[in-house]
């Protein structure tokens, strides 16, 4: 059983169909589609593996899953577009540190780096201004909202159950589990009680939540993130050819606000990363008082505020300013003017924060019994949800085999 019709619990799910065939695999959903929150609300970006610590599950697991993710797609008739991308530097610092970026490329194994003059980034993309540039090639986008409906068919065609609107309740050992005699769960829903034997957690922004109705303690608690979008108009989303990006400060795991063509038309920038006030908060009206006592309870959370407070301070203004926004924007496209920037979407990022207050840099997971709970899954995780699917239930059938 997978609790979270997300892209991750959808490729698990995926997976231990292929892998198990012949046996019950159900996921439960809280909403009435698949992919209604993180899965279904990104920027739609194939990344390439190109920021990741070599070694780390996310560079593996990233270059991985996004090899996997363009076969499915191909495979499957899903919009799929190579439209490459420039990691752009505005000054001789981030010039210098697009030298690193390029050696963690790399070694992770991203292919066709190239290291870009300013005349080479023009040549690229005109309109984009810089010193230099880290052209990623084979850089892509797609619709990840539809990729996961097409996970979902998979999972049925292989015998297996997606059932929505079923959020989690309770979990629960049971010795009869599924009725095959061993040690077993029982997963309460709002639509019922389901017996298992095995049962992964991809709950997303609630991974924590049920990690704790399990028992586990998972040591770390889901901060959410919101990241804001503008649209551009259409005037100035015919000047961008493909993913313009600016040199990430690595002391986050955020990226920089950038600009990402959509398969489906136009052009969209941002996100910036602004604290949200509830773990589904898609707005500032969206406000979950209980959730924020709880995570001012966390000394990981107050100890992440006071070491980080000038930034969110900087991300509140620029996603209440659109004139801020808009300074940060031109940076790398110096003649956008406020009349091209169009309200878009916006999404909520699950951030594990550990109680010194650290984000945690890697994908993480924790087992108990017959359950993984899957913790920590930020960005590359749709690119990677094919091989992140892989991967656990390969540690899946290490706890116990169907």
């Amino acid at each position: 059983m997978v609790i979270g019709g997300g892209l991750v619990g959808l490729a698990v799910a995926m997976e231990a169909g292929a892998r198990f065939p012949g046996h019950r695999i159900l996921v439960l959903e809280k909403e009435d589609r698949v992919a209604a929150h993180q899965s279904g609300r990104n920027s739609g970006v194939v990344h390439s593996g190109l920021y990741y610590r070599p070694g780390s599950l996310k560079a593996r697991l990233c270059v991985e899953g996004g090899r996997l993710l363009r076969d499915f797609c191909r495979e499957h008739g899903l919009p799929y577009e190579e439209r490459g991308k420039v990691v752009v530097a505005t000054t001789p610092e981030e010039a210098a540190a697009l030298d690193g970026l390029l050696a963690r490329g790399r070694a992770n194994g991203v292919p066709g780096l190239e290291r870009l003059d300013a005349a080479g980034l023009r040549a690229r993309e005109p309109h984009a201004a810089g010193v230099a540039a880290l052209l990623v090639p084979h850089a892509a986008i797609t619709d990840y909202a539809r990729v996961a409906q097409r996970y979902a068919d998979v999972v049925r065609q292989r015998g297996g159950e997606v059932r929505t609107g079923a959020r989690v309740v309770a979990l629960r050992r049971d010795g009869g589990g599924d009725g095959s005699g061993g040690d077993g769960s029982v997963v309460e829903t709002t639509a019922g009680a389901f017996g298992a034997r095995l049962v992964v957690n991809c709950a997303g922004l609630f991974s924590d939540v049920v990690a704790r109705m399990d028992g586990v303690d998972p040591r770390v608690r889901i901060v959410p993130f919101r990241g804001e979008y503008y649209a551009l108009s259409p005037r100035t989303a015919a000047l961008v050819r493909g993913l313009i990006y600016p040199v990430p400060d690595p002391r986050f795991p955020f990226l920089g606000v950038h600009f990402t063509p959509r398969v489906t038309g136009g052009v969209e920038a941002g996100p910036n990363a602004v604290l949200a006030l509830a773990r589904e908060g898609y707005r500032w009206a969206d406000v979950d008082p209980a959730g924020l006592a709880r995570s001012l309870a966390f000394p990981g959370f107050r100890r992440l505020l006071r070491r980080h407070w000038r930034t969110g301070l900087m991300e509140m203004r620029r996603s209440l300013s659109k004139r801020a926004f808009l300074a940060a924007l031109r940076r790398l496209m110096p003649t956008l003017e406020l009349d091209d920037l169009r309200p878009g979407g916006s999404g909520v990022r699950a951030m594990a924060v550990d109680p010194d207050g650290a984000m945690v840099d890697d994908f993480r997971f924790a087992e108990s019994p017959g359950r993984i709970h899957v913790l920590n899954v930020p960005s590359p995780a749709a690119t990677a949800s094919i091989a992140i699917g892989r991967h656990i239930v390969s540690l899946l059938s290490g706890i116990r085999k169907p």
